[in-house]
């Protein structure tokens, strides 16, 4: 993107690509573009992109590329320019691409989906994209019900991608080699196991307006079955991931140690979209680990699973990640354990590096209500793990609940505010105390669960309960967190949506609906303008289903049968528990083939199968102080103060550099920067000191800081100096700057100098975050040249921008084509 874009937009580093793990060149291949429909920060933490990003990387004849939904700013400069939407990867407008695959996170995405497709010139319906567009797929948990974007898109990918990826890509080479029409690339994709595409499918509805009938056009395309990974050990994982240089919502190395859950909690859609169990191994595990960790330069592993508790291997695993991390300040974290499965060894192997935040689920406040969604927890269980918890040192933990489940009543919610009190007293009974954060969801029925036919409560319902339990945990003395009322309702309508929404969408978008999942973006005014012209009506799609009603997505085969949903859906009301076939018989959910597709569980192994010997840690006074100037140029001047913290760290734990660390509850890397440089501004002359271990030359810091940067970042020359000399802010006096000015302004440079030198003052106010400062730049001033176009000077305080400006009487708009340099500190 050009400079003046990215130079008017909040953060930069969000579009400007360059990242550690991406591919670059591949000329003449296949242009698979990854997009996801929300910001960068949230994308580059999704773990499927990334391992999707890396099965398309080992395949040379295929380009993987990136985009993210742009943030409002650039947005705004993208149509102001008449620019269109490019990949991160080599700039290619999305209209150019070969296939443009989309993940399907959350609902409340949708609109984003439109806006970037729109951005990029491609039309919005696929029954008006001819084979010179893109082949625009979708894909992730949303595609079990891709109805409401049927219309949009060519095809979706239903279950894992891992195999199916390189397939479609397989097929859209060959189809693009011979130069048929769309029709035949349609016809042959259909014939790939988990493709769904819309087009040979033909919804009729009722004249209340349910579904009638969902009808086949293509011979032996009735339904379409998921696509499975059967055997998650020889599976593809990314050990070589995109390292992001600003911080993302999950900024670790994340690693899959299972894949499916069979507690059969009845309102988890993923429980059923992703059966069966398929375990890694601890030894697969680990190597992944040491691996990532080597490549990233991360400093937290998360095991991800949907019951991470439930592996058998977690403590023995737990024990070894920590015995070979712990010295390096690297800590492991978990996603939310199910109550009862947190063992003291476990709580006592997390606690060695740092606690994070430990998240407990109970879902609802009653156990009659827990039976109903077959949580199979007890109030005596989840009492005693928070008392586990606040043992072992943890001050905090969340609660997460759900309001909206079937056959909920007031007394079931008040439950939640008794049941929260009861987790913090436990952190006196521990004797540390601890605090309590209560998130509360609505629920939102979703397809493929026992609970695809049950109504959704109202908004008004959803706000009065909100309100209620509010008030009832305030006077505990107990912080709650929810989720607005319109936004769940939202989600609900989309969720078990049909093809009819697709107007919905259009309308929403046409209005303007952006980040609908961000509170501070969605407009409940606009959607409430686009259900009316649209003559969509939202309580329609809340509404309870019939069990003989045709419902949007039966189309869509994701293994479990319709006859055990139901089944399920009777035993909720009933308040029966059904078995975990992990730890139980077979409960004849229909995922199974018992051959290929079938349970993989690893054995459990004893307490210490993985430990090992920890390394001694180095004593504190044995260090050394190692200063270095290093440049900053190319893409990398985009990156701000805090993204270049961010980097250095990332480079230091890559390189194995012996590092010091900072004592307390959060270690960190003890290096520091001289100065704050302005986004935009290259630089010859940053300057770093590094605290290492004593014995670890200049030479070998400069060396493994230059095998780890990125291009655009190079240590140029590396000093020890003594342990106690000043810090660098202390001793920097000058900078000398360089600003080549566009053509436009370089008139009567010379002119404009003299005019600034000779005059005596000119005092300049900064306004930031309410604070104003002042100074006088022509005082801040020690030299300043003209060299062609180009303004040289040396200045104590104040930016070369604010002198530049000041010179040439422009405003700081006028220079953003202008290329600033940072070219000497001078130091006293």
């Amino acid at each position: 993107m050009s400079n003046n874009i990215l130079l008017s937009v909040e953060k930069p580093a969000r579009y400007m690509g360059g990242e550690m793990g991406t591919v670059s060149g591949r000329e003449g291949a296949l242009e698979f573009v990854l997009a996801f429909p929300d910001v960068y920060e949230i994308g580059m933490s999704h773990l499927g992109l990334q391992v999707l990003y890396g099965v398309l990387k080992e395949v040379p004849w295929i380009m993987p590329e990136r985009a993210y939904a742009p943030w409002p700013d650039l947005e705004e400069s993208l149509r102001t320019q008449g620019k269109p939407l490019v990949t991160l990867e080599r700039s290619l407008p999305l209209i150019e691409a070969d296939v443009v695959g989309f993940t399907l996170q959350y609902e409340l995405s949708y609109t984003n989906i439109l806006n970037m497709l729109d951005l990029s010139g491609i039309p919005l319906l696929a029954s008006e994209r001819n084979e010179g567009y893109p082949l625009i797929l979708g894909g992730g948990p949303c595609a079990y019900n891709p109805e409401p974007l049927a219309d949009f898109f060519d095809a979706f990918l239903i279950g894992d991608g891992e195999d199916a990826i390189v397939e479609i890509a397989d097929c859209v080479r060959n189809w693009k080699e011979e130069q048929l029409p769309k029709s035949v690339l349609l016809e042959r994709l259909a014939r790939i196991q988990g493709v769904y595409v819309p087009c040979f499918f033909e919804v009729s509805y009722r004249p209340d307006g349910a579904v009638e009938k969902i009808a086949p056009l293509l011979a032996g395309y009735g339904s379409v079955k998921r696509r499975f990974v059967a055997d998650l050990e020889s599976a593809y994982y990314p050990t070589s991931p995109v390292v992001p240089f600003l911080k993302t919502v999950h900024d670790r190395v994340s690693v899959e140690i299972s894949r499916g859950c069979t507690r059969g909690c009845r309102f988890c859609q993923a429980g059923y979209i992703y059966r069966p169990v398929r375990e890694r191994s601890p030894e697969r595990v680990l190597e992944i680990v040491e691996e990532t960790l080597g490549n990233t330069g991360y400093d937290e592993v998360s095991l991800l699973s949907l019951s991470t508790g439930d592996y058998a291997c977690l403590t023995p695993l737990l024990k070894g990640l920590m015995d070979r991390y712990a010295s390096q300040k690297k800590a492991v974290s978990l996603p939310s354990m199910r109550v009862g499965s947190l063992s003291p060894e476990m709580a006592e192997e997390i606690r060695r590096v740092r606690k994070t935040g430990f998240t407990l689920a109970p879902e609802a406040g009653s156990e009659r209500l827990r039976r109903v969604i077959n949580k199979g927890i007890t109030e005596e269980a989840l009492l005693e793990n928070a008392r586990a918890v606040y043992s072992n040192g943890w001050r905090l933990i969340k609660l997460y609940f759900m309001i909206g489940l079937p056959t909920e009543t007031m007394e079931d919610v008040d439950r939640i505010v008794e049941i929260s009190r009861e987790v913090k007293r436990q952190g006196k009974f521990a004797g540390n105390g601890g605090d309590v954060n209560v998130s509360v969801s609505s629920f939102v029925p979703k397809p493929h669960t026992p609970f695809q036919w049950e109504p959704q409560i109202t908004e008004e319902e959803i706000v009065d309960k909100q309100r209620h339990l509010r008030g009832e945990l305030k006077k505990k003395k107990l912080i709650m967190k929810w989720q607005d009322a319109s936004l769940s309702g939202m989600e609900g309508v989309f969720a078990r949506g049909d093809r009819r929404l697709s107007r919905l969408l259009i309308e929403a978008h046409r209005l303007g609906c952006r980040f609908d999942g961000w509170w501070e973006h969605f407009d409940r005014l606009k959607w409430a303008q686009a259900f009316e012209a649209s003559g969509i009506d939202a309580s329609f799609y809340l509404r309870r289903r019939e069990a003989d009603e045709p419902l949007p997505w039966d189309h869509i085969d994701c293994g479990v049968k319709k006859a055990f949903l139901l089944a399920e859906r009777a035993a909720a009301l009933k308040e029966t528990a059904t078995p975990d076939c992990r730890f139980d018989k077979c409960t004849g959910c229909g995922v199974c083939d018992f051959d290929k597709i079938k349970l993989r569980l690893k054995d459990p192994v004893p307490f210490d199968t993985y430990a090992t010997e920890m390394a001694p840690e180095a004593p504190v006074e044995e260090a050394q102080r190692i200063r270095i100037r290093f440049e900053k140029v190319g893409r990398m001047r985009f990156l701000s103060h805090l993204e270049m913290l961010t980097l250095f760290t990332r480079a230091v734990g890559r390189s194995g550099i012996p590092i010091r660390y900072s004592q307390g509850f959060h270690p960190h890397p003890k290096f520091s920067f001289a100065t704050a440089l302005s986004v935009g501004i290259v630089s010859y002359a940053e300057y770093m000191d590094f605290e290492v271990n004593a014995g670890y030359t200049a030479a070998e810091l400069e060396r493994a800081l230059n095998g780890s940067l990125p291009e655009g970042v190079r240590v140029l020359e590396a000093t020890e100096i003594p342990l106690r000399a000043p810090a660098l802010s202390v001793i920097m006096d000058k900078v000398r700057y360089r600003v080549t000015l566009p053509e436009e302004l370089a008139h009567d440079l010379q002119a404009k100098v003299e005019a600034f030198l000779a005059l005596e003052s000119s005092p300049l106010k900064r306004e930031k975050k309410g604070k104003s400062t002042e100074f006088d730049l022509r005082h801040e001033l020690a030299e300043l040249k003209v060299e062609g176009s180009a303004l040289e000077m040396v200045v104590g305080r104040g930016k070369p921008v604010e002198f530049t400006c000041a010179i040439l009487d422009v405003q700081p708009e006028a220079l953003k084509e202008a290329r600033l340099e940072k070219l000497e500190v001078l130091f006293s």
